[in-house]
């Protein structure tokens, strides 16, 4: 195993896990039981308590007197790329693990993924399979794309929280950046893969709890934005150019996001995504979520086209 490194208080942990909550106090026990009990690494998980108003401050302030492993930082609300700037900047450990609230590691992903880095020294971040699961209860297992759709670094991980990254790495790359309020991932994966390769690890070891609210699925059009943003100063940075034009274009796309409030159209776009991604697997709860996307919007083609289609 890879030497712990030092740090001004001691001996770092091998592993950070940095982690922005803000609200998250219902699934957020279960998250920590599932860092916490990670075998075969040394750890410590880093929180950003980012303008919480229900019981996360009070939960993560007991769990912190019980485990000095739980480092808690209670911030104003800022939006999570900026808690995880802060969260990173912090980070003691040789590898980054991010992890998002309410999700769950499965037994041994720590271990599996600090392996996959020691063993590969050209790779700069490795991600996981994940299985997505629903309020209902149902899950569908994601595989991450193969690591050839990864080299350019414009193609994400199946779930943001399922990366680890080597630590070296994020900081050479210049880690998250503040204008990229959505979609702070992939710019970030466009820049680490530049130093270094993004492998996967071929197993379910992460587990994202989906609901209509989440980003993935409610500021998806957002998302896709900024991706494009991501494609251009990709494009600039690799030939040469500046990429100051185009990150003074995601700045002003952050500063909309920043005033943006949850609407029944982004909630119907977050319905549609839970009804896609259950289309196969679970055709019955997958109609729900369709028809609930139509309720919430009745102009959702994508939601009317793919409710046809089902059996």
């Amino acid at each position: 195993m890879q030497e712990p490194v030092e740090h001004e208080s001691g001996t770092a942990p091998q592993v950070s896990v940095v982690m922005g909550v803000r609200n998250g106090g219902a699934g957020l026990t279960a998250t920590l039981d599932s860092l916490t009990s990670q075998e075969g690494v040394s750890l410590e998980v880093v929180v950003v308590n980012d303008g919480s108003s229900d019981d996360t401050g009070a939960l993560l302030a007991a769990r912190a007197a019980a485990d000095p492993r739980l480092r808690v930082l209670e911030r104003p609300g800022r939006g999570l790329t900026r808690s995880l700037i802060e969260g990173c900047q912090l980070a003691r450990g040789a590898f980054i693990a991010r992890h998002d609230a309410g999700d769950i590691s499965l037994p041994g992903r720590l271990l599996r993924q600090v392996r996959c880095l020691e063993e590969n020294p050209d790779a700069s971040l490795c991600s996981t399979h994940v299985r997505l699961v629903v309020p209902e209860g149902a899950t569908v297992r994601v595989n991450a794309p193969e690591p050839g759709e990864l080299a350019d670094g414009l193609t994400g991980p199946a779930i943001h929280g399922s990366v680890m990254m080597r630590r070296s790495s994020y900081e050479r790359a210049g880690g998250y950046r503040p204008m990229f309020y959505f979609a702070q991932d992939i710019d970030l994966w466009s820049r680490m893969v530049e130093l270094g390769s993004h492998l996967v690890v071929p197993e379910v070891l992460y587990e994202a709890t989906l609901s209509p609210g989440s980003i993935s699925g409610s500021r998806r059009r957002e998302q896709e934005a900024f991706h494009a943003l991501i494609v251009a100063a990709t494009r600039a940075r690799r030939g040469g150019q500046p990429e100051a034009p185009v990150l003074q274009e995601a700045e002003a796309l952050s500063e909309r996001c920043r005033g943006l409030r949850a609407q029944p159209r982004r909630q119907a776009d977050g319905a549609y995504f839970i009804g896609a991604c259950l289309s196969r697997e679970r055709p019955d709860l997958a109609r729900q979520y369709l028809r609930q996307a139509l309720a919430l919007n009745p102009w959702h083609l994508k939601a009317r086209l793919k409710l046809a289609a089902l059996p």
